[in-house]
């Protein structure tokens, strides 16, 4: 492999990149305010729509460690162009769904793309030096929070106009000039794994019990939590978790290095991470837009106004306070940082979760998460993944804690869309159903400060430890 360069002449293949991770990113933010309008021109449920969020940040968990290891094997370049061809077909599978499977199967496929953004990571650090990395890595990372509240007013206003399918014709445009760009300007790099099976009986395992898991909880209420096909779901995909687990041990080429899992460095880590994307990007996502626009027991917004009041704040203080988290992290410690960012999230939400009913206090605690949530807990996660991992292992505690970020915010959706639907009458959604998807996301991110608490300190006395600690990390960030 030829020397790695500085970002002189690069510029090309970083808007490429961009471009691509865009077409996926806005699918994740466009739609929130738009959830309203696709359950009312699909003709649908609350617990239907919930679920095709579900699915699409569950995907996004699986997509982003089966194709991230594939992309080992088969080339970085490939496996983009191949995320750039299955998002394309989701979003055309949306643009044109006549109902809500047709468009559940396009949001799955749209989540598979998501790895996406952990292709461009790798790609950028085989060919840059570290300097020129750093510098690609946060333009890279602004895309990954959105474009700063812009895409959601906009996915706001295009729901209050033409409909949700427009926002699907912005990200196939998008994802169209991505396509070409990574073809023509992303140069292909060596595989760097040439031996090894890929682990697909593995992934299949994983894959099918996160979604028997998250689809029973998310259609619980709807189905009956007794019911034959909820335990159905939940038992089978518990089943096939423990099979991953064990298969895991005697894997030649594993998914998830079981070691790495069992350290106090991690599993209290990765929780941290569930509980954290389940509490605060469940609400953000799917119950606060849906309160918010509800004329019968929520405010009665539209969606443009409840996407600058409720979602762009965040996203806006976010773009601010991460970079600034990101130079606070190495001074006063990683965990300091997470510890903090989950305490004071928890606060937050419990004040939101009081005052639901007082628009402008809710826009205020709200706005608040852009510094603990977009900036401490997103930043400070990533960042204690990448220095506590182990050294001969570097990238095994970021895969894993990055599949979390997906898996977190699919289960919090799951989570609001069950407590939604269990809470809604014949004529609709009742305030105890927001109230109660709103304790359901207090309660995980008081778990997520518990967790916090358990993730070992580091040792002053490991100069791995302090190494770490010194240089700025490299950090592997996972949608959300």
């Amino acid at each position: 492999m030829s020397a790695k360069s500085d970002l002189t002449g690069r510029g090309p293949m970083l808007m490429a990149m961009v471009l691509a991770v865009l077409g996926y990113q806005i699918n994740a933010t466009m739609l929130s305010p738009a959830l309203p309008d696709v359950i009312e021109r699909l003709g649908t449920t609350t617990a239907a729509a919930g679920l095709s969020q579900t699915l699409f940040f569950l995907m996004a968990a699986i997509g982003q460690v089966t194709l991230a290891r594939l992309s080992d094997q088969r080339g970085r370049k490939p496996m983009m162009i191949v995320c750039a061809l299955v998002l394309i077909v989701g979003n055309l599978l949306c643009v044109f769904a006549p109902n809500i499977e047709v468009f559940i199967a396009g949001r799955v496929l749209q989540g598979i793309s998501a790895a996406m953004f952990t292709l461009a990571f790798l790609t950028l650090n085989q060919l840059l030096t570290p300097a020129a990395f750093g510098k690609a890595a946060g333009i890279i990372t602004a895309v990954n929070g959105g474009l700063a509240g812009v895409d959601a007013i906009a996915g706001g206003q295009i729901a209050d106009t033409i409909g949700f399918r427009g926002i699907f014709v912005c990200s196939t445009l998008i994802a169209v000039a991505g396509l070409l760009g990574v073809r023509k300007y992303v140069p292909d790099v060596p595989a760097t794994a040439t031996d090894g099976r890929f682990d697909s009986r593995g992934i299949a395992a994983l894959a099918l019990g996160l979604t028997g898991i998250l689809v029973g909880l998310a259609q619980g209420g709807a189905w009956g939590w007794t019911s034959v096909l909820t335990l159905g779901f939940l038992l089978g995909g518990l089943a096939s978790l423990v099979f991953f687990v064990v298969s895991q041990k005697s894997a030649a080429n594993p998914v998830i290095d079981i070691d790495v899992l069992a350290s106090r460095r991690a599993w209290p880590l990765l929780l941290t991470t569930i509980c954290t994307l389940g509490g605060a990007f469940g609400a953000i996502a799917l119950t606060i837009p849906l309160f918010s626009q509800d004329t019968r027991v929520g405010l009665g917004l539209s969606a443009v106004t409840a996407a600058v009041l409720f979602l762009t704040p965040i996203q806006l203080i976010g773009v601010v306070s991460a970079p600034l988290t990101g130079r606070l992290g190495p001074k006063v410690g990683w965990r300091t940082v997470v510890v903090t960012g989950a305490v004071a999230n928890f606060a937050i939400f419990l004040f939101a979760t009081f005052f639901l009913h007082q628009e402008w206090i809710l826009v205020a605690a709200l706005a608040a998460l852009g510094v603990t949530y977009g900036g401490f807990m997103l930043t400070g996660l990533n960042g204690l993944a990448v220095t506590t991992a182990p050294k001969d292992k570097p990238g095994s505690l970021s895969g894993l804690n990055g599949a979390c970020f997906g898996i977190g915010a699919s289960l919090g959706i799951a989570l609001a869309s069950a407590m939604i639907t269990a809470g809604s009458d014949a004529g609709g959604v009742t305030e105890a159903g927001y109230q109660h998807a709103m304790y359901a996301a207090l309660a995980l991110l008081g778990i997520g400060v518990v967790t916090a608490l358990l993730i070992q300190r580091p040792d002053p006395a490991d100069p791995e430890a302090a190494e770490a600690s010194e240089d700025e990390p490299r950090l592997v960030v996972a949608h959300h």
